[in-house]
């Protein structure tokens, strides 16, 4: 990476201020009558991303904004120690064991797959920026335990890459390596060395249309993946549309019309409807639906207490 691509990132990284991108995941009139306005190919990405989402989100250990509910699908595991050198180059990843869905309460259930979810940029300092960003320290470190963890725990089951932001580079460089892994990002960091298109087919990314990472495209192009861009905050800036937690919840509402087991993390963790989404503030989620009785129009911006609510919200 050049210094002009990294002196252009920590400016941006200090701008709040809003953009605005073409919405390609989310269509306001044909998918109205469509459970929370969510169109159906949105839904099924939802459906199949959420627990890696949440993973990802429990890999920043620590901080306050994690799920204090994993549910019903996901349970940790003990990783490996990390050496004092790795750690003071800011790497950090946590280990889950992945069930089928419906299974929670099913003894001697068996995983159906581990799942290694990186942590991502702490913005405490600048060492996840200078280690993981602007040299490549993190990824030698990050495909040294994802080797150690396999040979510890076995290949019985699929193993899967999950990360957010710095999380996600490391994901991707995995799965470029590794053809049998499945990697989930969120908010995915555009900076890393392996070649775009190599196991395209088996990744999949949901971004926060607008956020801040997005912006560096035009220097490092992102890896090739299913992508699904996803307006739930519309009003927020940039850093904040940068944040996974959000993220996460706003996947798993949308998983949740589909699935019980992510309404049950809905519930757990008391996930807010999705800003744009249709309804009032509080409203509940209302659970699997198949259609909606009434159209749900997705909103673009809060409405004032004393304006009229919109015909069909």
């Amino acid at each position: 990476m050049t210094m002009r691509v990294a002196a252009a990132m920590l400016g941006a990284l200090l701008l709040s201020g809003c953009v605005t991108y073409p919405d390609i995941s989310q269509s306001r009139s044909p998918c109205r009558f469509e459970p929370g306005g969510w169109c159906g190919f949105v839904r099924e990405a939802a459906l199949e991303a959420w627990p890696y989402a949440v993973a990802a989100t429990n890999a920043y250990v620590g901080d306050s904004d994690t799920f204090a509910d994993d549910g019903p699908l996901l349970e940790p595991i003990a990783r490996l120690d990390i050496a004092p050198e790795d750690a003071k180059k800011g790497f950090d990843y946590q280990l889950f064991a992945q069930f089928e869905p419906g299974s929670a309460n099913t003894e001697g259930r068996k995983p159906i797959a581990r799942i290694l979810a990186f942590r991502g940029t702490d913005f405490d300092g600048l060492t996840d920026i200078f280690y993981g960003t602007l040299r490549s320290d993190q990824i030698e470190i990050a495909m040294r335990y994802f080797d150690a963890e396999r040979a510890r725990l076995g290949n019985d089951v699929p193993w899967i890459v999950t990360g957010h932001s710095l999380g996600g580079a490391l994901a991707t460089e995995i799965s470029v390596k590794y053809p049998e892994v499945r990697a989930y990002m969120f908010n995915t960091s555009p900076f890393y060395e392996g070649d775009a298109m190599t196991n395209d087919v088996q990744r999949m990314v949901f971004n926060e249309r607008g956020e801040v990472l997005r912006r560096f495209a035009r220097f490092d192009a992102d890896p090739a993946a299913d992508v699904y861009t996803v307006n739930c905050g519309p009003q927020k800036n940039t850093l904040a549309k940068h944040k996974v937690r959000p993220l996460a919840d706003c996947i798993a509402w949308i998983a949740a019309y589909g699935s019980t087991d992510a309404l049950a993390v809905v519930k757990a963790n008391k996930v807010p409807k999705p800003m744009v989404e249709c309804g009032p503030e509080d409203k509940p989620h209302p659970g699997v639906q198949t259609r909606q009785k009434v159209p749900c129009v997705h909103v673009a911006r809060e409405e004032k207490k004393s304006e009229k609510p919109r015909k069909g919200n």
